[in-house]
């Protein structure tokens, strides 16, 4: 059930500029390396260099958001660990948009700003990392610009994050930051490797767009994860609902993207920033181009029998990101426009009926307008029937929850709905 951009969001995408993603991409890629243990000192070279020219960046959009937009670079010391050889500071770069009706609620988009080579401790040989991950960084930047002047009703963070290829530090730090301060985090999306549409075959997908949604939570306790398989919800997730979302607010004409859901944590065995926020019990999902070269990623920069590898910009094709930069402005502008989910949602199994009933907790913000029940047959990918409620926090729907999943969201007086919450029983 997609669910189209209204005019505000039509100019926010139409905004999303191609020749200044390229512009960021080549700064960063032009610091020789970011890796995490290179020069924090040096204006030229290493992560240092690049953290601080993110963070100047950053501090010219806030500049125009007439007070709303506060950018920070939180940072800690690292003592040695595992990729870390010696104590180093991991640094953020976070520009935090503040909500105008919602501000407790976070949304936050992600990139990472360091780099690596070959061999992950190899601090001093070129890592330019202009797909992996200048890419996702530039989203973030480019976002920031354009949302600087807007108001959504929900706080939206734009963050480029450090330390990612030496194993998450920066990405956990952030987001233990926001559990011990009780943040309600409520979508995050890292954007990782999202600058290429050719795979290691010369093929091209320019209007692909992956998104990896985690299924089972595992933070959840053994009882909630017993009781979600005996229903039948591991395909109900947080992570699997906020993905869902992204597809039906995000997948049309105005990105031109076709967004594939990828029914996993990460790819096989690899891992990224959203990890770190699913780990702090967040819902949170990741971007990826379609075909990964191998050959163009975690690379020396070399040229081995007739084959160059390295993460350059030659490879990057920048109306492809800017596309990969529109997918996250609809899902961030949405969700943050939108009411919150609905919390407590229950469905009554005290009783042996064909109806469905529901109850839920009543919302006192004042975007939520009214209450949907959604549902799809039980192998069904995606949301296939809507029924309206008003301003209520129970239904009876004429409907078996045996033969269907059920789901419960909030919608605003502009029609922006939330992502739907999974029923459990209560």
């Amino acid at each position: 059930m997609p669910q189209a951009p209204d005019a505000e969001l039509q100019a926010i995408l139409a905004e999303v500029d191609p020749s200044r993603i390229e512009a960021i991409i080549r700064k960063l890629a032009s610091y020789g390396t970011r890796h995490t243990l290179s020069s924090q000192t040096s204006p030229t070279r290493g992560v240092g260099a690049a953290r601080d020219w993110i963070a100047g960046q950053m501090r010219s959009f806030a500049s125009a958001s007439d007070g709303q937009m506060e950018v920070t670079v939180p940072s800690y010391i690292q003592g040695v660990a595992d990729r870390i050889l010696f104590p180093v500071r991991i640094s953020n770069v976070v520009a935090t948009l503040k909500g105008s009706v919602d501000p407790e609620r976070y949304y936050v988009v992600s990139g990472h700003y360091d780099t690596r080579c070959s061999d992950p401790n190899d601090y001093q040989s070129d890592a330019p990392g202009a797909d992996d991950d200048a890419s996702g960084v530039a989203i973030s930047m480019e976002l920031a610009r354009i949302m600087a002047t807007r108001r959504p009703a929900a706080t939206i963070v734009f963050a480029a994050v450090a330390g990612e290829e030496q194993d998450l530090y920066g990405s956990n730090f952030q987001a233990q930051t926001y559990k011990n301060a009780s943040v309600d985090v409520q979508g995050m999306f890292t954007n990782d490797i999202v600058g290429s549409s050719t795979a290691d075959d010369e093929s091209k997908d320019p209007y692909t767009l992956r998104i990896f949604a985690q299924g089972t939570p595992t933070t959840e306790s053994a009882t909630r994860a017993s009781t979600r398989a005996t229903i039948g919800g591991e395909n109900d997730s947080l992570a699997r609902e906020l993905a869902r979302f992204v597809v039906g607010v995000a997948e049309n004409n105005y990105t031109q993207m076709t967004i594939p859901v990828v029914y996993r944590l990460d790819r096989f065995l690899r891992g990224g920033d959203h990890r770190s926020f699913l780990n702090a019990g967040y819902a949170a999902c990741r971007f990826t181009e379609p075909n990964e070269n191998f050959a163009h990623q975690h690379q020396d920069v070399r040229v081995e029998n007739g084959t160059q590898y390295g993460d350059l910009i030659d490879f990057v094709d920048f109306d492809y990101v800017a596309r990969v930069a529109k997918v996250n402005g609809a899902a961030l502008w949405s969700l943050a426009n939108a009411p919150a989910s609905p919390q407590n949602v229950t469905v009554d199994t005290t009783l042996l009926s064909n109806d469905s009933q529901f109850k839920w907790q009543a919302s006192n913000d004042s975007l939520t307008a009214g209450y949907e029940v959604v549902w799809r047959p039980t192998n069904a990918p995606f949301w296939t029937h809507v029924i309206p409620l008003g301003e209520v926090n129970t239904a009876t729907i004429n409907l078996s929850k045996d033969n269907v999943i059920f789901g419960i969201r909030a919608v605003s007086k502009d029609e922006y709905a939330s992502p739907a919450a999974f029923p459990f029983p209560g």
